[in-house]
């Protein structure tokens, strides 16, 4: 009977020799004569372990890692097939902290199963709650979604059940429903991780979205960087075709959805919902004004369902497992749970997938485990490159998107990239700026000339030159910009400035305010 050995397949995994690790397992076993299944897999998220080899053992899977192509004779001689002690041996995988302590729902299947294997997908719960949808109507799914309290996981946190009833009710013999996959933020990786390891899931999610509003064409807007994620969803959609779970007999239902992948061109700006649009037009990828909402006029002006990876991917569960399930994670009006990605300076980078109201210090010290150069950990950015930096004195502040509002931060996507104390928060303020005036679309004012500003006024401050007048001119144009932009591009580039001068002000020449 042969092992059943598992080696990622996952982008991250591919880029520290997941490959070359697999063929030599393959080499190896076939100069011993050890017969072996060799499943590609996507990634569990634990980064630090990449490539990170599991053999289907008697009490479950066994995980080695980080494995070289020098690594693979040794495991072989310790009887790694059989479950052997190696000095990579972390034992069961399910067992290790990181992933212990985790509450995976949308994850539930990321580096379990096969990414193409329907049969896979079936036998982990797969097409469950597409089955229910297609014994309901549109309004009836729309409030299941609405009642588990799902909010969109992209940055603005908007109710998805809201979104969708829009849509449902909107006017039109077309509706469309486009997946905004163009994940550009900085330490964001949960789509990515998704669409390479589990992309029935998307298919799925995206395929009720189409039944619960009456669209029967759905886009995947997907970004350039990503060519594995391409690859594996043209891949996948095509095999659900084939099985009937698309088309135009979805799951012999009498509806249809038919589903695509278009790739941008490497513009941050199609990220926001309406520029995104321009580009699956064929347009250059620019901002529109808003009225008319997309829900009402957006792809080819026809009412449009706009969600992000992670908010289709938790629909299924929601449809298989009931609204209430779903709701009873997470805390205040934070329902469910979020793929938090940790990246920067951290000893266990990778995805913590936990119910909202964990905490920054949690995350850090628990699964991230300390920053990797072994000192204090001094901020931490959330939410990607215009996200807000939080110092330590808030790191135990709950996640919960009310709460980090309420002090000037936003959770966004939920990338986490910390920072030691040998940074310098002025500079990175300063690129903040800067990746706004580079990533600007142009079309509005304050974001397109304010941002330029905004670097060289940063450059002022922090070269002395009179600071409280150019500090007093910072503060103007974060307000126009905050207030003057068009889109979140610009209004969200005072974030990290602001931030970095209000919790770390010595970085910018500037005393600290001390309380009386």
């Amino acid at each position: 009977m042969s092992v059943r050995i598992f080696v990622p397949v996952d982008s991250g995994a591919l880029s520290v020799g997941a490959n070359q690790v697999a063929k030599a397992i393959e080499a190896e076993a076939a100069k011993r004569g050890i017969d072996i299944e060799l499943v590609r897999n996507g990634s569990r998220g634990l980064y630090w372990l990449e490539p990170l080899v599991e053999v289907d053992a008697h009490a479950g899977r066994l995980a080695y890692g980080p494995v070289t192509v020098e690594d693979v004779p040794a495991l072989f001689d310790a009887g790694f097939v059989d479950g052997g002690m190696h000095r990579l041996g972390h034992g069961l995988t399910e067992h290790i902290p990181f992933l212990a302590g985790q509450e995976r729902l949308t994850f539930q299947r990321v580096g379990i199963t096969a990414p193409l294997s329907l049969d896979d997908y079936l036998a982990h719960g797969g097409f469950a709650g597409l089955t229910q949808a297609i014994t309901q109507d549109g309004a009836a799914i729309v409030k299941q979604v609405t009642d588990s309290g799902l909010r969109g996981r992209g940055g603005a946190a908007f109710p998805t059940g809201i979104k969708w009833n829009t849509v449902l009710n909107a006017a039109g013999s077309q509706k469309y429903v486009v997946c905004n996959a163009d994940e550009g933020d900085s330490g964001t990786f949960s789509d990515r991780m998704l669409m390479e390891g589990d992309p029935f899931c998307l298919i799925e999610g995206m395929t009720i979205a189409g039944l619960a509003v009456g669209a029967t064409q759905g886009y995947i807007y997907l970004r350039s960087e990503y060519p594995h994620a391409f690859k594996t969803l043209k891949a996948a959609i095509e095999l659900a075709r084939a099985a009937g779970w698309l088309g135009a007999d979805v799951a012999s239902s009498g509806r249809a959805f038919e589903l695509e992948v278009r790739l941008g061109a490497g513009a941050y700006i199609c990220g926001e919902e309406t520029a995104m649009l321009e580009s699956l037009e064929g347009k250059r990828g620019i901002v529109r004004f808003k009225p008319p909402l997309p829900a009402i006029q957006g792809l080819f002006g026809k009412p449009t369902v706009i969600n992000n990876v992670m908010s289709f991917a938790a629909v299924p569960l929601i449809l298989a497992r009931g609204a209430a399930f779903y709701r009873d994670y997470g805390m205040g009006r934070s329902h469910g749970t979020l793929p938090f990605q940790l990246a920067g300076n951290l000893r266990h980078p990778g995805l913590v997938e936990k119910a909202f109201g964990i905490t920054l210090r949690e995350l850090l010290l628990d699964y991230g485990g300390g920053s990797a150069s072994g000192r204090p950990i001094r901020a931490v950015q959330v939410g990607g490159p215009l996200g807000a930096f939080v110092p330590e004195s808030q790191f135990d502040v709950p996640l919960d998107y009310e709460t980090y509002a309420a002090m000037g931060a936003m959770i966004g996507h939920g990338g986490i990239v910390a920072f030691d104390d040998t940074a310098d928060m002025a500079r990175l303020a300063r690129y903040a700026m800067e990746f706004c005036a580079t990533e600007s679309c142009g079309k509005c004012t304050p974001c397109r000339i304010g941002s330029t500003r905004g670097v060289e006024v940063i450059d002022r401050i922090i070269a002395g030159e009179a600071r409280e007048a150019n500090l007093d001119l910072l503060d103007s144009l974060c307000d126009t910009l905050l207030h003057g932009s068009l889109c979140a591009l610009g209004g969200m580039a005072p974030y990290p400035v602001k931030s970095a001068l209000k919790h770390f002000p010595e970085d910018f020449g500037v005393e600290p305010v001390t309380a009386e």
